[in-house]
């Protein structure tokens, strides 16, 4: 069976710290209230992360703790305990309420920000700190799987040093499909401008978990063409309700059911928490969407 959950980026919280989130419990209400019952974590430390309080609030709202994301600078050497102190808190907190899986994201470097939906033109590293980069990866996801029993998924994103597909199927190819497998977003895919069920049906056996984003093709082109910054497109409404945008998502649930997939999918329609949008509708209207093309478990 297919689940359908959401996660607190729909709600505009993509650093614990930003003074404009909304409060952790409204967005566990607002989910609720839309008709979810699994949620994400959010960004280490937005939620608590006393077990005993977060524990008592997913039951007292009836939501499952899906999974967890670490969206940190894994490109940059020198940012190496930032990156280690999200991931073991992390993945404390998922183990802590049984959650399953572990995302890991290259979050946006300056030196790819400007070619964020540009393949051809982006840097590209040299094959040692390639190396190093692929290890510190490795290494967390050694640590999530073999540790603390998660399963662990990349994530590419627009601006990272994992953004566009060819670099994501290196990792792929470079780290042991026992401990990394693929958290597959099929929006930032479509960003990246490679064809998300076309990847799918390549790697299907390797997809763990997937993000259910999608795109609007216009702002697409207007900010990929404007070299436009990421959270900026954001503010923009890249991330448009599902349905509305280029990704076929009836042809990703084929894709899914035809592989027998199981276990959870998560919304996630990245936004500007100062923004118009009002996300507890948004949330509504993908469920209902969800549910118009079969997907039942929501």
């Amino acid at each position: 069976m297919i689940k359908i959950g959401n996660a607190p980026c729909s709600w505009g919280v993509e650093f614990a710290d930003d003074p404009r989130n909304p409060a952790w419990r409204k967005v566990l209400q607002e989910n609720a209230d839309a008709g979810y019952t699994g949620i994400e974590l959010g960004p280490v430390g937005f939620m608590p992360e006393d077990p005993a309080v977060l524990g008592d609030a997913l039951e007292e709202y009836g939501q499952e703790l899906v999974g967890g994301v670490v969206f940190r600078p894994f490109h940059d050497a020198a940012k190496w305990d930032d990156v280690m102190d999200a991931s073991v808190r992390t993945c404390k907190a998922l183990q802590a309420h049984g959650a399953q899986h572990l995302v890991l994201i290259d979050s946006i470097s300056p030196r790819r920000a400007p070619t964020a939906g540009r393949a051809d033109e982006a840097e590209q590293m040299d094959n040692a700190e390639w190396a190093a980069f692929r290890d510190r990866i490795a290494t967390i996801a050694r640590m999530g799987a073999e540790e603390y029993g998660l399963t662990v998924g990349m994530h590419a994103h627009a601006a990272g040093f994992i953004d566009f597909e060819p670099e994501l199927e290196r990792l792929l190819a470079e780290v042991d499909e026992n401990i990394l497998k693929i958290c597959f977003d099929t929006g930032h895919h479509s960003y990246a401008g490679f064809d998300p069920v076309a990847f799918m049906k390549r790697h299907i056996g390797r997809i763990s978990y997937m993000h259910f984003k999608d795109i609007d093709p216009k702002v697409k082109a207007k900010v990929v063409a404007n070299r436009t910054d990421f959270y900026d497109a954001c503010a923009q409404g890249i991330f448009c309700n599902l349905g509305d945008g280029d990704v076929d998502f009836p042809a990703v649930r084929q894709v899914l059911l035809d592989a027998g997939f199981e276990g959870w999918c998560t919304v996630e329609q990245d936004c500007d928490p100062a923004g118009d949008t009002s996300p507890i509708d948004d949330a509504k209207l993908n469920r209902a969407y969800l549910q118009s093309i079969g997907f039942e478990g929501t």
